[in-house]
């Protein structure tokens, strides 16, 4: 499916494509341990942070089951990048997404997590006519599932020691909210 238009803009934040100078920025964050610790990869050398950087310039189009769509969080005013939000486009008949979202932790707690996701999940419904988006995280990553809570998405899994993750059992949540939910918070 071809990317729908972008920037998606908010009052503080523009979400674009990730381009190839925002290594610069994206490197601290994920070559980041605290940042990394509830991430599906460790913390990433320059080499790793430049390969998924390549990867996030050269998807053309976003296939079910295929790479996910990543876009990069400016603050609008500075144009300074803090962060990416994430789309895995998981069933095109199903019409099933899951977003993610992983921001500098010299922004946490500034809104700019709800803004751009809440922003990103309105063009998610309406540009690829998704009937449901999820998300997960661990459940010791309360910021993660508090955001998902102030989006209003419902916990509909809690999965105790359902695999080992960087060699402990994990517990992870799942959320979802579908898309006549999602418009009717906005109506």
């Amino acid at each position: 499916m071809k990317i729908f238009d972008l920037p998606i803009e908010t009052e503080r934040l523009r979400l674009r494509r990730v381009r190839p100078d925002d290594f610069d920025a994206l490197f601290p964050i994920h070559s980041d341990p605290d940042v990394c610790r509830y991430l599906p990869y460790e913390p990433r050398d320059k080499a790793g942070m430049q390969e998924a950087l390549d990867k996030r310039v050269a998807l053309e189009t976003l296939e079910p089951g295929g790479d996910a769509l990543f876009l990069a969080v400016e603050l609008k005013e500075t144009g300074e990048v803090i962060g990416e939000v994430l789309l895995f486009y998981l069933n095109e008949a199903a019409r099933q997404g899951e977003v993610g979202y992983v921001f500098s932790p010299k922004h946490h707690g500034k809104g700019y997590g709800y803004e751009a996701t809440r922003a990103f999940m309105d063009s998610c419904f309406e540009k690829f006519n998704l009937h449901r988006i999820a998300a997960r995280c661990s459940a010791a990553n309360e910021a993660s599932w508090r955001l998902m809570e102030k989006l209003k998405m419902r916990r509909e899994a809690d999965f105790r020691e359902h695999e080992l993750f960087k060699g402990e059992w994990d517990h992870m949540y799942i959320y979802a909210i579908l898309e006549d939910e999602w418009r009717a918070l906005r109506s």
